[in-house]
């Protein structure tokens, strides 16, 4: 089989989103509800911002914004997560980021699997943010090596799709039959699984150790546990929620409201009770579990170390003592987040912020390649677009996760971030999400350049 048989992995990426997607709307019918009102509020801010549209449509993003998703799953071995790392390599996906969740109180710590130049992002920008948990943070001995022991016993991937898998590497690809039968292969692993492989008394245990670790050691399998689309306004889309009664998080996760947005806001609705059955060995038990929520993300500019330190900083400062569960912490965060620059033109002259650059359509007098940034961009000969935040927050991710896990807890754990740790487990290092941005800048530029040289050549003909 020659390269040009393979079926791209951008289709791959694709199809599987797309099953994942009418899997997950059939097994939580809300997750539905949530994409009619997404759909409904970028219709509405579209409609109302011709300029927006128009830009989103030059960049590329317009396209993908109706299929834009992110999910997240949860591993509880290292065995597991290199697995992983192998099947969304098949879609063009790889590890970006390392977050350690540990310092929120919960007992993971996560990468995202996502395409990393743009044109992949723009075929299809699916995420999954996938978190192994870390059993070591657990303090009783006893329920590590109860924990372990369950995990060692399954394998939370078929045959057929390790099969595939390695036939991708060996050949490096797969034909469109065999990427057909890649994706339903590996969508079993991401199904929801009612049936525990504990008893309700080692449930109980686990689950008072922590509720994300019952989620993932009681279970023969993981799941995906919500699936995310982009809205263009997460304030009218938490209203809708609440509009439709459905019952959504107090607080947006991320930054405030702003002109111009940064980085990634969150909300969700709270995750279901939902029925499961325990495996006692003389009577049929069953209880509820709570794992599976709705999450709606709006996504705004990408930050530079410089920017991101900022950010931070002032995160700290609204938070203090408390996490963004408090009372005043929307006051707070609109008062720390004051001294956040919030004009477009602000944020890229003092670096805050990754921008692209494009030759403006229409520019005719051309200044000479060797022109400085700002004075292409001041002729009006350069347009600036704002680089779109693709990655994740750990504050915020783990904001999410603890308000969905059924409880108030707020757990502590001493152990810092692990990175070494993961990427021996993962079987790879994770990209440097900066380094991302900051190629797509580059690159920008490189090609505004490439373009004046090209037209000033034809002038001079």
């Amino acid at each position: 089989m020659t390269g040009n048989d393979f079926f791209p992995a951008h289709d791959i990426r694709t199809a599987f989103f797309e099953a994942m997607s009418l899997m997950y709307r059939s097994e939580v019918p809300m997750y539905g509800d949530l994409l009619d009102i997404v759909d409904t509020v970028n219709a509405g801010v579209l409609a109302a911002d011709t300029d927006l549209e128009a830009g989103l449509r030059r960049g590329g993003e317009l396209e993908r914004l109706g299929q834009e998703r992110h999910g997240a799953i949860r591993v509880g071995t290292a065995a597991e997560l290199s697995m992983m790392r192998r099947v969304f390599a098949v879609m063009g996906m790889h590890p970006v980021g390392y977050y350690d969740l540990s310092v929120a109180g919960v007992p993971v710590h996560s990468t995202a699997f996502r395409p990393t130049d743009l044109a992949g992002l723009n075929r299809n920008p699916f995420r999954v943010f996938t978190s192994l948990l870390r059993l070591e943070l657990l303090d009783d001995p006893e329920l590590r090596a109860e924990a372990t022991r369950l995990l060692s016993r399954r394998r939370i991937f078929n045959d057929q799709a390790i099969a595939l898998v390695e036939r991708f590497e060996s050949e490096g690809g797969l034909d469109e039959e065999s990427a057909t039968a890649f994706v339903a292969a590996v969508l079993e692993t991401f199904r929801w699984h009612s049936d525990t492989v504990v008893d309700w008394q080692t449930y109980d245990r686990l689950h008072h150790a922590h509720r994300l670790v019952a989620d993932v050691v009681c279970f023969k399998g993981p799941h995906i546990n919500h699936l995310t689309p982009r809205t263009l306004d997460i304030d009218a889309a938490q209203q809708e929620m609440l509009n439709r009664g459905i019952e959504a998080k107090d607080v947006i996760e991320g930054p405030p409201r702003r002109a111009v947005p940064i980085l990634l806001r969150q909300t969700s609705f709270k995750a279901l009770e939902e029925r499961v059955h325990f495996i006692d060995a003389e009577e049929s038990v069953f209880g509820t579990h709570t794992a599976r929520f709705g999450e709606i993300e709006q996504r705004g500019l990408a930050l530079t170390p410089k920017g991101r330190a900022l950010y931070d900083e002032l995160l700290d400062d609204a938070r203090g003592e408390e996490s963004s569960q408090a009372q005043d912490y929307e006051q707070r965060l609109e008062s720390a987040f004051s001294r956040f620059p919030d004009d477009l033109e602000e944020l890229r002259s003092k670096g805050l912020g990754y921008f692209s650059y494009r030759l403006a359509d229409g520019a005719s007098t051309l200044p000479p390649d060797t022109a400085d940034l700002a004075t292409l961009v001041a002729s009006g000969v350069v347009e600036v677009r704002p680089v779109i935040y693709e990655d994740f927050l750990p504050v915020s991710a783990a904001g999410v996760f603890q308000s969905n896990l059924g409880g108030t807890e707020q757990k502590s754990y001493s152990a810092s971030a692990a990175q070494a740790a993961f990427e021996q487990a993962l079987g790879a290092q994770v990209a440097e999400p900066s380094e991302l941005y900051e190629a797509v800048e580059a690159n920008s530029i490189a090609s505004v350049r490439s373009a004046i040289r090209a037209r000033s050549a034809q002038a001079s003909q």
